[in-house]
This record gives structure tokens, sequence and C-alpha cells, in this order.
């Protein structure tokens, strides 16, 4: 297959098609906040946090200001801090360590599964020490966990369960969405997620009423109430603007889903069975957050897709305790061996993929693809 004209750009995300459908919307939150002042936490806050949990299916949602910030003070409320150690997949984005670090806790990586990415629950299992004090399940590219067997690892050892959902909004798994398996969940709403704000933002679900609390005043200061410090807290809430926009939006999420669904459908068939895709486990609905693919010298690959006006991205590489901010902690043993993670931060790319994707966009992507595999760019 020959690519077309590299005058046609294939962009790796659109936000500006997006905000299109809902412009109207978006215009008339921003009124509204001109008028309320609302503009840290406030009333949006507390009628997306109700709507949140209520999607996901959960008691409660606690609104902050990221998705690292869910992390940390989802680790922080429950106790978990220096001397714990917490496990972490290899392969993510370094946030899901960085919670775990800034809360003062130790990350212990272990590996993740071939065909999904996701942690491997032998892997986590085997990790366990008389100092672990949590697991962090990251549902990366879209798709849940097997939280079934993570959830019989974590009460073996009476273990603190937390998601990391930050790519998962609406991602279901045996009929349940995520946010609502572990003991709590840390959500991101970057622009750029599947639920994304128009700045930074994020929150933790749980059905814990107390947990939830604990959050209220662990993102504002340790306030039980203004000028009421009960506890250390921390400066991380979440603002009414951002608040109004995922209002907005999360209206049109399961909508948006169902289109990213339709062009995974058609990506795959143009893709055919010469290109490894990510596998998708029976019982588990992905949010498609991502549509990673697997090639053998993937930097080559992606120049050329990049010479035809194709974007790509990676997700992510190097894993994570081979990054030299971990390096530098002395977190990453020399007798770690992680070997699906590393197979996965050396050959991952993402194609470029969103729900407003036009079908020449899909097409071309897929043309270019095989053109660069088929041409042997590879060695």
């Amino acid at each position: 297959m020959t690519p077309a004209s590299t005058s046609a750009q294939v962009p790796f995300v659109a936000l500006d098609r997006q905000h299109a459908e809902v412009a109207d919307e978006l215009r008339e939150v921003f009124n509204r906040l001109l008028t309320t002042c609302g503009f840290i936490l406030g009333e949006e806050v507390e009628a997306f946090e109700s709507e949140f949990a209520e999607y996901c299916g959960t008691g409660h949602a606690v609104g902050v200001a990221s998705g690292t910030a869910a992390l940390q003070l989802a680790l922080a409320a429950a106790g978990v801090g220096p001397g714990d150690e917490v496990i972490v997949p290899a392969h993510t984005f370094i946030a899901s360590a960085l919670g775990v670090i800034h809360a003062g806790a130790t990350p212990v990586f272990c590996d993740v599964e071939r065909d999904t990415g996701l942690i491997d629950p032998e892997a986590a299992a085997a990790a366990v020490t008389d100092r672990t004090a949590a697991i962090v399940a990251v549902h990366l590219y879209g798709q849940v966990c097997d939280m079934g067997r993570l959830r019989e690892v974590a009460d073996r050892h009476q273990l603190f369960l937390l998601e990391d959902a930050a790519q998962a909004h609406g991602a279901t798994w045996q009929g349940k969405r995520a946010g609502s398996f572990g003991d709590a969940a840390a959500f991101s709403f970057y622009p750029s997620k599947n639920l994304g704000a128009m700045g930074d933002g994020g929150a933790v679900t749980t059905p814990n009423p107390a947990f939830a609390e604990q959050l209220v005043r662990l993102r504002n200061l340790g306030q039980r109430r203004k000028g009421e410090h009960v506890v250390l807290g921390y400066n991380e809430r979440l603002d009414g603007l951002q608040a109004g926009i995922l209002r907005v939006k999360l209206g049109r999420l399961d909508g948006w889903t169902e289109r990213r669904r339709h062009n995974a459908a058609r990506l795959l068939d143009l893709l055919g069975d010469d290109v490894r895709t990510l596998v998708e486990r029976e019982g588990s609905q992905s949010a498609l957050h991502l549509f990673p693919v697997r090639v053998a010298d993937r930097d080559s690959v992606a120049e050329h897709l990049g010479r035809a006006g194709v974007a790509s991205g990676v997700h992510y590489s190097p894993s994570v305790p081979r990054h030299e901010a971990i390096l530098a902690l002395g977190l990453t043993p020399d007798s770690l061996e992680i070997p699906e993670s590393d197979a996965w931060a050396a050959e991952e790319l993402s194609l470029p993929f969103f729900a407003e994707a036009r079908e020449d966009e899909l097409v071309r992507s897929a043309s270019v693809l095989h053109d660069a595999l088929s041409s042997r760019v590879l060695p």
C-alpha cells in the first residue's frame, strides 16, 4: 500500500473538533462562572462530583487538581507513606510512580501482561513483602485490569487497592465501570483524556464516605471547615470552571466512546493480521484511550509516518524504573527483571486516534503504516 501525498496531515488528536461540537455549552459554563464567581471548588465542583460518582457507579467522587494529585492524595488518605512499599506496573506513565513517591512511599515495580500491557497479577503477588501496603492497578490504554485476581491478592495480604483510571473513563469489566472496583480510584482530566478538561484536573472515586471526607480535607489545606485545619493538607483543589466543562463533556462521553469503538474496529479491519495490536480481554469493554500497535524498530517506523504526514506517539518509553529520575533515587535494583515491560517500551507505537477521526484519516494511517512495514524500513 502506498501512502497518499505527504501534504495531507493526520493529527494525533484534534480537540478543536470535539470542542466545536459543544462550543455553545462551554460558553454557557464560562458565562455562568463570570456571574457566580465560583472559581475554586463551589457548586460546579459539587455537582460534577455527584454526577461523576453516579456515572462510575461508586458512592463518592472528590475533585482534585490533577491525576497525579489524585494518586498521591488517595494513598495519603489511606495512610500509606514513609516505610511502606506500593506495587506499581513497570509499564505505565511515570505519574503512576510519582504519586507513590510524593506520598512518601516506595514504588516496587512488577511486570505486565504480554498481550494487554496491564499489570500481571502473578507478578504483583510475587512482589509482595512484609512492607507492602498497596497495589496500583493501572487501566492502561483504556482497558480495565483483571480486578478479580488483583482483589484476591490485596485481600490475602490486607493491601489497599488503588485503580489508576486516568485513561479509562467509562471503561467496563464484567459490566462494572472503572473507578468502582478498588478501595479508591484516581482519574485524570488532562485535556487529551477521553473526559478532558481545558486545563488540569483530576478526581478520586471511592465507596467509603469516611475516606471521601478525608480526601476533601487533604485537598483543601487540611480544613474541616474554613479556618479549622485539622490535618496537614495540600492545595490540590479542582477549579469550578474545569468542573463545569467536565459536566458538559460527561454527558457526551458514552457517545464519544461509541465513536471510538467504531473507529477502532475500522482500523483493525484496515490493518489486518500483519500488525500486532492490543488484545481486548473477554468481558472487557475498553474506553480506547489510545490505539497502540507493536512494531520492531519502532523509532524508524515513527519517522516514516512523520515524513508521510501521519502523527504518532510512544506510550511509554523507557519503562518507569529505567527513567533517569527513578534511577537517581535508587529504586531500580540490578536484579529487576521486567521483560514484558521493556518489550512494550521498545515496540509500542500509538497511531492517531480520537472520536472525531475521519474515514480518510483512518485509511491513511493504516496505509502509511503498511507501507513502512512492507518497504523494509525495518532491518
